[in-house]
């Protein structure tokens, strides 16, 4: 049903995916933010090192416009609570629920879009473990900072442990704050709701989707101002990248499918495709050369085929003569 486009274009398509094809994708994505993970898990010290190497720099900057809004999501349940919930589903929801319809109804352009949105990940877990970060919430408590996914996590399916369900925290990554993707993942779908949507109501969303997750992540003392200014960034390397992700895709794609895929049937007729050599048949026929021999002369016995037949002016004894 889906099909593709022409390397970094939105062209004809080319090749026809299936969802068994793109699961791989999403499989090894997850694997590799499971190794990444598990790198970073020694690291606590480093994590924390860089996440008050990141404070400072926004203190400077007048940046730091998390500690008020954690203030306020802490001392409002009535916003700390949806904010939280935005956190913990919204990212695992929206994002996948974009990809299901464009594979579905826009098959054209889901090539890309996926590409865009699988670099700019894997961009983020290379920062995730070359640059392990701690967050807002997991810093010592005299920084001023809040873990409101801790404090309302009766509300909840998560315990204190980022977003994860209770019992779960291990296998999420809480110190890969730098860059967000919550944030770049967002900025991801609001791109594809404005381009995409059609309807006011789509682009509005795609305005208000990215801007509320940003607010979200610093209220919920997920991250730090800059990791979303980070994941932005990240997407942006990501778009850049696209099209040379695809030509090399292509690339592989052209030498590799070749070997498998059937030998095509060459006439043996230079310059011509048809097996039978211009030969037709119609109903009735049982070999293509028949219709001309039957509309050929007979000729009797005895006589040549350069000699032509016999006319009606011609002796009748000549013409019945038995053969010798």
């Amino acid at each position: 049903m889906p099909h593709t486009e022409t390397p970094g274009t939105e062209g004809a398509p080319a090749t026809r995916l299936r969802w068994w094809t793109e699961l791989p994708l999403i499989l090894l994505v997850y694997a590799c933010y499971s190794a990444g993970r598990l790198l970073v898990r020694g690291d606590v010290a480093d994590a924390v090192d860089h996440g008050l190497a990141i404070l400072r720099i926004e203190q400077a900057l007048y940046l730091n416009a998390e500690h008020p809004l954690n203030r306020l999501f802490t001392r409002e349940p009535w916003l700390g609570i949806p904010a939280d919930f935005w956190y913990a589903s919204l990212h695992y929801l929206v994002t996948p629920l974009l990809l299901v319809w464009l594979f579905r109804s826009r098959a054209v352009r889901y090539r890309a879009a996926r590409t865009w949105l699988m670099t700019s990940t894997f961009i983020g877990l290379i920062g995730f473990t070359l640059l392990p970060t701690c967050p807002p919430r997991l810093l010592d408590a005299g920084h001023g900072f809040v873990d409101t996914m801790a404090q309302y996590s009766s509300y909840g399916w998560w315990a204190g442990e980022a977003s994860a369900p209770r019992g779960l925290g291990g296998l999420t990554n809480q110190y890969a704050a730098m860059p967000s993707l919550h944030v770049g993942w967002a900025l991801w779908c609001g791109v594809i709701l404005w381009r995409y949507g059609g309807t006011r109501l789509a682009k509005t969303a795609a305005v208000i989707y990215p801007l509320v997750t940003v607010v979200v992540v610093m209220g919920t003392a997920n991250h730090y101002f800059l990791d979303a200014v980070a994941g932005a960034a990240v997407m942006g390397a990501g778009l850049l990248l696209t099209p040379v992700v695809l030509r090399a895709t292509d690339r592989v794609k052209a030498r590799v499918l070749p070997r498998f895929a059937p030998a095509p049937v060459v006439s043996s007729v230079p310059g011509s495709p048809i097996v039978s050599d211009g030969c037709q048949t119609s109903a009735g026929e049982q070999f293509p050369g028949q219709r001309q021999r039957q509309l050929e002369p007979r000729f009797t016995s005895g006589t040549e085929p350069g000699d032509s037949p016999p006319t009606h002016g011609e002796d009748a004894e000549t013409a019945a003569a038995p053969a010798r």
